[in-house]
């Protein structure tokens, strides 16, 4: 059995595969004069009862594996207009915290893949970074011509109510990804 696991349910599942292996009583009078007891006027099989104590003490120790406190996605809050990308930049300016922006669209294959990445990458930087998304076929061409857009992704990082860097995503999404952590790094 291996101690960590890529996630929580192969860990549970070996835990859970492992009690599973016990050997079980073979024939009904072993089961009944020994695991079943009376409740309430109802009879219940003792070993499912204590199954279930054990898959919740299982559970209890999975949970301790992993920061629960912490999301492991962000999803990306949509801008709709050119007021909205005002609003948005005002309060970032207020609270002097950069932003980053997904200019994207829903026809480019790019853009769909790098969303769940840029997603994972908002849930690292949670306090500190906002992360925001443009669909480029859903707003007024003037937002668009506001972000200065050539190609799709465009990744921007928007700082004091200015674009401070952009990163285009058109190579591989695990490259696009670092870049952009780059980019944050050097601004935040």
């Amino acid at each position: 059995m291996s101690i960590l696991s890529p996630n929580s349910h192969l860990l549970y599942r070996e835990l859970n595969h492992r009690d599973l292996q016990q050997p079980q009583p073979s024939n009904w009078t072993n089961v009944c004069s020994s695991n079943l007891t009376k409740t309430y006027g109802f009879f219940s099989d003792r070993r499912k009862v204590d199954q279930s104590k054990k898959i919740e003490k299982m559970d209890c120790k999975v949970a301790a594996f992993w920061d629960v406190s912490r999301p492991s996605f962000v999803e990306l809050e949509p801008i709709t207009d050119s007021d909205h990308l005002d609003i948005i930049l005002e309060q970032a300016k207020q609270a002097s915290q950069p932003i980053i922006i997904d200019w994207m669209a829903a026809w480019c294959r790019k853009c769909i893949y790098l969303k769940p990445k840029l997603e994972k990458l908002a849930a690292e930087f949670d306090v500190s970074v906002k992360f925001y998304c443009v669909d480029v076929n859903k707003v007024p061409q003037a937002l668009v011509k506001r972000g200065n857009i050539s190609k799709m992704p465009t990744i921007q990082l928007w700082k004091d109510g200015e674009m401070k860097a952009e990163v285009i995503g058109g190579h591989k999404a695990w490259l696009v990804i670092e870049e952009v952590r780059e980019m944050i790094k050097n601004f935040v």
